[in-house]
């Protein structure tokens, strides 16, 4: 019988495909990160509140659901990361994280009174689509974060917030992880509201402007890249959410650099991982939380003992001493439960200007593809 199609009109321009005067597209789009948060933040904040009625998010239920799953695969997946650490801490409601190609093996325990958040920025990873699918056979609510408009994903979730990153054409994601970390945040405050907390609404607002400051950065990550172009391996710590971000700077440079990277949780380090320290080893610590300040000078004090040549990632307030680090990247200053969005930006240049170094593809690396429509 026929079928008649819902047309669906994407409203990116002949622009958003070509460089646009950059040497590589996934240069273009890190300087695109600004306007694609602002994009993609902007609309759901009415009246200086967090407002995600347009997408079907209802705040009642949002409350009301007993537990919080966060599933996704690669970057997406470690901005699940940042958005586990956020809503436990301002909306004080439990989350799981975990992988898609994982989770769905392992017979979780999911039931009709969680809400299952599955983020993709195509739409179509099939692992992610079957994580979605197991979580709607046991009645689970489904809300979906992905960036294609009309998608598998989008179009078989209950709820979907659509990030406003435009076509992201490099392989290795950057402006999507960005507004992907944004929805986290918008999310966490909503709860946070909804629950009767504080939150950071008006300073969300502010961080493109503090995106677009980190990027004039570009010439000191060009420098600290050109000390990693020779390196066998290099590790990335940190604690808390600057853990979470250690991850996705550490696969960001894995990926189209092709160096040996690994991120490590700081304060793991003496349980193994420390025996890798060799001399002149790069390691690239991400210190932006000041509680936990104290305890990760601690542990690059450690490495630095070792012969560990110390790339340190602060921001301007903090102050670590002489001899802590050889480099230290400084960031303008916001509120610590936002940093990851003011450091991403300086470990996507320090990956990017490091594969350019080496002669890489930067926006093809080998082995990957953008859209991972397999298991």
């Amino acid at each position: 019988e026929p079928v008649h199609k819902e047309i669906n009109t994407a409203d990116w321009d002949v622009d958003a495909a070509e460089k646009g005067g950059y040497e590589h597209f996934m240069l273009k789009e890190i300087h695109e990160q600004p306007a694609a948060v602002r994009d993609t933040v902007s609309p759901r904040i009415i009246n200086g509140m967090p407002d995600l009625s347009q997408d079907g998010v209802d705040m009642q239920k949002l409350k009301d659901y007993r537990q919080i799953f966060i599933v996704a695969c690669g970057t997406a997946m470690h901005a699940g990361m940042v958005g586990k650490y956020v809503i436990e801490k301002l909306a004080r409601k439990p989350v799981i994280v975990d992988i898609a190609s994982e989770f769905r093996y392992r017979d979780p325990i999911i039931t009709k009174d969680d809400l299952m958040i599955v983020i993709s920025q195509s739409g179509e990873t099939a692992d992610t689509m079957a994580v979605l699918r197991l979580a709607k056979e046991v009645g689970a609510a489904t809300l979906a974060v992905v960036n294609v408009v009309g998608s598998s994903i989008a179009r078989e979730a209950d709820m979907v917030i659509y990030t406003h990153a435009g076509p992201e054409i490099s392989v290795a994601s950057t402006k999507a992880y960005m507004v992907q970390i944004s929805v986290m945040y918008l999310l966490a405050f909503e709860l946070a509201y909804a629950n009767g907390t504080m939150e950071l609404t008006a300073q969300l607002g502010q961080m493109p402007d503090i995106i677009r400051e980190t990027l004039e950065l570009k010439d000191t990550c060009s420098f600290v890249a050109s000390k990693l172009v020779n390196a066998e391996s290099l590790l990335y710590i940190g604690r808390g959410l600057d853990y979470a971000l250690s991850m996705e700077g550490s696969l960001k440079l894995k990926e189209i650099s092709y160096i040996h990277s690994e991120s490590y949780a700081a304060g793991e380090l003496k349980h193994g991982t420390i025996s890798l320290i060799t001399e002149g080893m790069p390691v690239i610590a991400v210190a932006t939380q000041k509680k936990l300040i104290e305890k990760t000078v601690s542990n690059i004090r450690e490495v630095k003992a070792r012969g560990a040549m110390v790339i340190l990632i602060c921001d301007n307030s903090i102050e670590v001493g002489e001899g802590v680090a050889d480099y230290i990247i400084r960031l303008p200053q916001t509120d610590e439960q936002l940093m990851p969005m003011a450091a991403a930006a300086p470990l996507q240049l320090i990956a990017y200007y490091t594969s350019v170094l080496k002669g890489n593809d930067v926006d093809k690396p080998r082995n990957l593809a953008k859209s991972v429509t397999v298991e």
